[in-house]
């Protein structure tokens, strides 16, 4: 296994409705500092790169976004036909899926991957990873959001959110 100290160049990928969904199911609920969350993925897991996904651009979010790309995130948006706004949830799973298995395949350098979601469509990626000596851990934003599927990977692989909720905490 790895020394941490080895790995600089880790990349986070971060299913942005997820983690909205995930904070704000808990009791109380609670929101995110996007400049603290980037830090700690900077300082904790090495994380050079960081991607935010979310659905589609909503012109009145306009702020939000300038936020999440101030605090140093990648904003990657899913493509959708215009006729389907308001029709779909935002469902970036596969975004994500394909971008990191398109880093792989062209070879691009990192060493692993962080990725910030709960949702078990990412387990097949997740134990792909993870028997390449390619990922680094899983984020779920609280024990609530984290699928079933996530049971069988041990806790070096995996930890909540909501145990360093006072340290990304927006106040």
């Amino acid at each position: 296994m790895e020394i941490d100290n080895k790995e600089k160049n880790n990349l986070a990928f971060i299913d942005g409705q997820n983690l909205y969904m995930g904070t704000n199911s808990d009791d109380p609920p609670w929101k995110v500092d996007f400049s603290q969350l980037r830090e700690y993925l900077r300082k904790k897991y090495k994380v050079s790169k960081a991607y935010y996904f979310l659905g589609f651009v909503i012109d009145e979010n306009d702020s939000l976004y300038d936020k999440i790309q101030e605090a140093g995130f990648i904003l990657k948006f899913r493509k959708h036909n215009s006729t389907m706004l308001g029709k779909k949830k935002g469902n970036v799973d596969s975004d994500i899926i394909f971008a990191i298995m398109k880093k792989l395949y062209k070879k691009e350098p990192f060493d692993k991957i962080v990725l910030v979601s709960g949702d078990g469509d990412y387990k097949m990626l997740v134990d792909f990873l993870i028997e390449e000596n390619r990922f680094k851990k899983i984020l779920f934003p609280n024990k609530q959001f984290a699928s079933s599927l996530y049971k069988k990977i041990t806790r070096v692989y995996f930890d909540y959110l909501v145990n360093i909720k006072h340290r990304i905490k927006f106040k």
